[in-house]
Formats: structure tokens, C-alpha cells, sequence
């Protein structure tokens, strides 16, 4: 059911020329992977179909402050708005591997981002930059999906994805759409819906990032925990929904003298349809807390799936 998959960094920071480096984690303080993607309904995939399924999101990201490694505003003035498009596909076939249904996929977003950052030295400005943007991002391919479903009332599924450095780039810019490395990400996506209709959904990733080598800097190994909770009500899903992510190793680059290891937490309301036949809807609203190293905001998603 839940075709959609990341579009990357959603929550991008700010780079610029060293001046910020030890207030924010991984490179350009961005996730490397979107993370607010799995809500309701990760544990399962679409059946066999002759064409696959299509999916399509648009998420809308916007932060306004950094936090340092305290939860405290770092004190630069700083805003980002970040609309991501995305096109995904999916097909899921009747090939059996390890008793699960076999499927690939992939994912092509585009980014438009507005960004703007001034760093102040005791109060006073002594750097601004801004960007402005709408380019394409890292591509994702899928190459491996496997789908069980031990019970009518149990989904489970494992996505192996690897995020290619295609996206555009550029070393000084302030935010990028790309991150010129690659990522390895293993995840395993659960759904478990009772008979009475109540479900609880998570999804597990990791992000395992090689070095950027137009700037020796390698971030830190990512986890992220999605999650939803609701009640069925015919084809509509509604309750809560959120992430939690953490990084678990430093980041590793020249001059670099802390780990900068960032986290956050969001939750707000979340909303699905899906009814045989007809295209299945998410929609969720989500504010972040409790942001360390990182910047902290709220994300407002949209995403559609059909299959053909």
C-alpha cells in the first residue's frame, strides 16, 4: 500500500564555508535520507499487478531556527523552505525468495528550496548567503523488496535502497539538492491491524553514508524510527503519526574536532484512504521538538499511489 518512498533530506541545514560547522550534523546539517514517509498501512506493498504502481509525494518543509547541541537556538538568523516532488514506482511480483513475494522499485524527487542564513559573532552579522532553487535530487533504486504476511492482521516487508550522487550539486552553494555521496539504507516496515480495526505501523532505517569527495567529509551512520497509530473507519485511517531519528556514529572530516551527532522528534495528526480500485491517499502534518544539532520544523506531506 505504501508505494511513496523518501525523496531525501527534507530537513536541510546550513553550510557555508566552515562558519557553522559545529552546529549541525551530518554534512549541510541534512538527513541524507526524508524521513516522515511511512505512516499508515508500511507494512504492506501493493499486490502482483501487470504494470506495477505508481506513486507520487509532495512534502513541505519549513524551519526557522537551529538548534545546538543543548536544544538552545544557535542565535544566527536562519530560514529554509524545502517543497519536495517526488515520482516513485513499484513492482511487486509472484517470484517467492525466503518465503516472501519478491519486488524492485525507485524513486526520482526534485527539490525547490528557498534558504537564508545570516551568522552572527556576538550579536553582530558577519556572514549572510542565500539560495534560492528547483533541481533534481539523488535518485533511490529499490533493487530488493520482500513482502510477508505471516497473518490476514500482519504485514512485514525489508527494502534494501541505495541512493546514488545524481542529484545537482555544488560545494560552496548553501543548499544542495544532492549530496554527491552514495548511501546504503537497509529498513524493515511492520503493520499490524486487528479485527476491531486499530493499527500500529512502524518502520525501521539506517543510512550507511560513504565520503563526499569534493569535501572529505563523511556523515555519520542515521536511524531513523517511523511510526502511526489509528482506527479504521471503512477505507479512511486517521490517528497519530511521527519519527524519531538519531545518529548514531560522529561525522568524520578534516578539522573536524566533535561528532555532532544530531536527533529530533515529530508528531502531529495523520490520514489515509485506501479502497481497492481507486488511488490510496496519506496525509499528515508534523512539528518537530527536542532538535539537537540540527534545524527544527514542521513538515506538511501529501502522497498518492496507484496501481496499473
Amino acid at each position: 500500500m505504501n508505494v511513496t518512498r523518501p525523496l531525501h533530506a527534507l530537513a536541510v541545514g546550513l553550510a557555508v564555508l566552515g562558519l557553522t560547522a559545529a552546529t549541525h550534523a551530518t554534512e549541510s546539517g541534512s538527513p541524507t535520507t526524508a524521513f516522515g514517509v511511512y505512516d499508515f498501512g508500511a507494512g504492506f506493498t501493493p499486490p502482483p499487478t501487470p504494470h506495477g504502481t505508481l506513486g507520487l509525494r509532495s512534502n513541505f518543509y519549513r524551519a526557522t531556527s537551529i538548534r545546538d547541541s543543548h536544544g538552545r537556538d544557535n542565535g544566527n538568523d536562519f530560514s529554509i523552505d524545502v517543497l519536495s516532488l517526488g515520482l516513485a514506482y513499484l513492482k511487486m511480483t509472484d517470484t517467492r525468495v525466503l518465503g516472501a513475494r519478491y519486488g524492485f522499485g525507485g524513486v526520482q524527487p526534485f527539490f525547490r528550496m528557498d534558504a537564508d542564513l545570516t551568522v552572527k559573532a556576538n550579536g553582530v552579522p558577519v556572514f549572510a548567503d542565500s539560495a534560492t532553487l528547483f533541481r533534481q535530487a539523488d535518485i533511490q533504486v529499490i533493487p530488493l523488496i520482500l513482502q510477508w504476511e505471516p497473518s490476514r492482521n500482519l504485514g512485514v516487508n525489508f527494502w534494501f535502497q541505495v541512493q546514488a550522487p545524481t542529484g545537482d550539486y555544488e560545494k560552496n552553494r548553501l543548499v544542495n539538492p544532492g549530496t554527491n555521496h552514495w548511501t546504503v539504507s537497509p529498513m524493515l516496515n511492520l503493520s499490524y491491524i486487528s479485527d476491531s480495526g486499530f493499527e500500529v505501523s512502524s518502520s525501521f532505517q539506517t543510512d550507511f553514508n560513504s565520503r563526499n569527495p569534493a569535501t572529505d567529509y563523511r556523515s555519520g551512520t542515521e536511524y531513523r524510527h517511523e511510526f502511526a497509530v489509528g482506527q479504521h473507519f471503512g477505507p479512511w485511517t486517521a490517528g497519530l503519526g511521527g519519527y524519531y531519528y538519531r545518529q548514531l556514529t560522529d561525522d568524520d572530516a578534516p578539522g573536524l574536532t566533535r561528532g555532532n551527532r544530531a536527533r529530533v522528534l515529530a508528531l502531529g495528526p495523520a490520514l489515509s484512504f485506501f479502497q481497492p480500485g481507486l488511488p490510496a491517499v496519506w496525509v499528515h502534518l508534523y512539528k518537530e521538538v527536542d532538535a539537537r544539532n540540527r534545524a527544527e520544523g514542521y513538515a506538511f506531506a501529501v502522497r498518492l499511489s496507484h496501481s496499473f
